[in-house]
């Protein structure tokens, strides 16, 4: 087998299928928020958190079609799909968990459960898949710094942990949220936030085409989730402190994403490139 680092064409056909979903999702939360109740699986109360997953979905499409159309070496999207795989497991799980929540009758209702009790195991399906043919890093590829790489891999943490919170302690996280949750949207935002779990990946790969893609997406979804915060303003707890950390985060993340997508990289040495001698 030539482990060349290549997309595969299963992998880009995934892409393609669920891109499209993705789209339409977004146009539904993001534009229409008022009105999830007729369009959506089960009515969104809280406008926020429909713009929220509305982000959500728009930078997971923009990704999709990018490994569909863009992106030639599996070292770039890689860490995308386990995320994906994280944020769409836990949708799944939450469907089970909050079934009579959920507006059976609509055909949108069954779209979002055979998504997102198939997408988990579609997704780790390309992921192994392309796996096989991971190549290993070149000894002169451009690597990111050791404070880049911590910042990176402690924000993609702490996302992680502030999800499974949401996720799994609704009733202690409704208190203190900035903005209204019921457990269902609680669990649903908890997934949401578990995607920044591909910042994990620098841990492992520190090289920069590990987060090039990935910080292309996160300047995507914090663009729109900064409008959301605008538009949702009237729905925010103030006398919250977590709503003015929460707030203050969402910016630095935002410029941080757009200080990343116009920087370039540059090589850093390793053992194994050759130095020249006097």
């Amino acid at each position: 087998m030539k482990r060349d680092d290549r997309v595969l064409t299963a992998t880009k056909a995934l892409s393609a299928f669920i891109a499209p979903f993705l789209l339409v999702a977004f146009v539904i939360l993001y534009g229409f928020t008022g009105d999830t109740a007729r369009l959506w699986s089960w009515q969104i109360q809280s406008h926020m958190t429909s713009m929220l997953l509305a982000s959500a979905y728009l930078g997971g499409c923009y990704f999709f079609l990018r490994v569909l159309l863009v992106e030639r070496r599996w070292a770039e999207v890689r860490a995308g799909f386990v995320s994906v795989a994280v944020f769409a497991s836990l949708l799944g799980i939450s469907t089970v968990i909050h079934w009579d929540k959920f507006s059976h009758g609509k055909v949108a209702f069954w779209l979002w459960a055979g998504l997102y009790f198939t997408a988990p195991f579609l997704v780790v399906a390309a992921w192994l898949a392309n796996q096989r043919y991971a190549a290993p890093p070149a000894p002169d590829a451009p690597r990111l710094g050791r404070v880049a790489r911590r910042v990176v891999g402690g924000t993609g943490a702490l996302a992680l942990v502030t999800g499974l919170f949401l996720f799994l302690a609704p009733e202690l996280a409704i208190p203190v949220w900035p903005w209204p949750l019921t457990p269902l949207t609680s669990r649903v935002v908890g997934a949401t936030f578990c995607l920044g779990c591909a910042g994990l990946a620098v841990l492992r790969d520190p090289r920069w085409e590990t987060v090039r893609v990935m910080r292309r997406v996160q300047l995507v979804m914090f663009t729109l989730i900064l409008v959301a915060v605008v538009r949702a303003r009237h729905e925010f707890f103030t006398d919250r402190p977590l709503t003015w950390v929460m707030g203050m985060g969402f910016v630095v993340m935002f410029v941080g994403s757009a200080a990343s997508a116009l920087s370039r990289p540059r090589g850093i040495p390793t053992a194994a490139t050759p130095r020249h001698t006097p």
